[in-house]
């Protein structure tokens, strides 16, 4: 069975629980770690089209996943739009200064050409997988933007009213970002991506009447480009609690990814049958195996005779150990 992940978004499939996790390839496994001693520059080893496709098959290599996710970054759409990044260790990413006029009249080609190594990297790791399902990402525009117009992450002095203030720029970089995240979706599809998913990390930060102008609209123009390339689109609004579902019913993604906060049975009884991947908190993964067990098996029983993609309600964090990713994966396996 090689399309599992597909036949459980496209198909609603409900015999088999398809397993991978966000961040998957990442700095829990120790292969990621050396190659990453020898690669300070996180910008440069993403557009490292060897290196990229390398880290990408290291859990496929370890582990008895259902898919791969190229290693990359969402930041990759504003380097590729010419906005400087570096990733400062303790810190995260550091974003200079915006040029607006420089963003708004980059042309598609020159960002193909920027990003190329990620879609020649995705054609390597193609080529290597056989019975596995290939997922490229993106961010949504409202993360993006939070990046970009914060020069990093907006955990600190966020305030939202300075953000949008300017309201006719803050439109002409939306609809641009919509533009230029669908080329970056859609040249990943070409080079081998079978799935989309879109990464809104920030939704969380929006208050409600705004989830529609930033989050819900521009999302919902790039999943239905995205289906016009006969391509399945997994979401994930991260942080919205109850208005998942209006997210669900605005957007229409194929599939939807739930963050840790998201009560499961809650969100399963709301649902029209979309698809659900994920859930679980990444911090049970530190704890003993009576708790992985536990938690592991909560959502699996929830979700039983419903389609269902085993993942966290968020990345894999740095200090889980790989054994414990591999027992998972055991008892999504086993159960029946």
């Amino acid at each position: 069975m090689k399309d599992k992940l597909l036949d459980c978004i496209n198909l609603k499939s409900t015999n088999y629980t398809p397993v991978w996790f966000m961040r998957q390839a990442g700095r829990y496994l120790p292969e990621f770690r050396e190659i990453r001693k020898q690669n300070p520059d996180f910008i440069k080893l993403c557009l490292n089209e060897r290196l990229s496709a390398e880290i990408s098959l290291q859990p496929i290599r370890r582990f008895n996943l259902d898919a791969v996710i190229i290693f990359s970054d969402i930041l990759m759409i504003p380097y590729g739009l010419g906005q400087k990044i570096h990733f400062e260790k303790g810190t995260g990413p550091i974003l200079g200064d915006l040029n607006f006029n420089v963003i708004l009249n980059t042309k598609s080609n020159d960002f193909i050409e920027k990003l190329s190594p990620i879609y020649q990297a995705i054609k390597r790791v193609k080529k290597d997988i056989r019975d596995k399902n290939l997922i490229g990402f993106v961010g949504a525009p409202w993360t993006l933007l939070m990046y970009m117009l914060n020069k990093g992450s907006p955990k600190k002095n966020f305030d939202i009213n300075k953000i949008i203030k300017n309201k006719s720029l803050m439109r002409d970089i939306i609809l641009k970002l919509e533009d230029i995240i669908f080329l970056h979706t859609k040249e990943q599809v070409k080079a081998g991506a079978d799935i989309i998913q879109i990464f809104d990390s920030w939704a969380g930060l929006l208050p409600k009447n705004k989830l529609s102008e930033y989050c819900y609209i521009p999302t919902s123009k790039i999943v239905k480009n995205i289906k016009s390339l006969q391509t399945p689109t997994i979401c994930f609004p991260k942080g919205i609690g109850e208005n998942y579902i209006d997210f669900c019913s605005a957007v229409k993604p194929n599939c939807i990814s739930i963050d840790y906060e998201v009560e499961p049975h809650w969100i399963k009884e709301k649902l029209d049958g979309i698809p659900v991947q994920g859930g679980m908190d990444p911090k049970i993964l530190l704890g003993d195996k009576e708790g992985i067990k536990k938690n592991v098996e909560k959502y699996l029983n929830i979700f039983k005779d419903y389609p269902y993609i085993f993942n966290l309600g968020h990345g894999v964090l740095p200090e889980t150990k790989p054994e414990t990713i591999e027992y998972i994966i055991e008892l999504v396996r086993n159960k029946k």
